[in-house]
């Protein structure tokens, strides 16, 4: 479980279950660009995770629905 201010509990395996999250869908026209900014700050601070954003990055921007501003 985890806790998002919007969606409300959120079962996500290895998250606690008061942790909160923030989600980024595909559909916000913003989301991509999001993640490219994480993906500067790992990059900046030597996280080896930044091989594992540049494949989101892709995935949120090949997301064939429509996108649109967050509500």
């Amino acid at each position: 479980m985890a806790l998002s201010g919007k969606y409300g509990k959120i079962s996500i395996p290895k998250i606690c279950e008061d942790e909160p999250i923030f989600i980024l869908r595909a559909q916000d026209i913003l989301a991509a660009a999001t993640v490219e900014i994480y993906r500067v700050l790992l990059e900046s601070h030597g996280s080896p995770m930044v091989k594992n954003i540049d494949q989101e990055v892709q995935i949120f921007k090949h997301w064939p629905g429509s996108k649109k501003m967050p509500d």
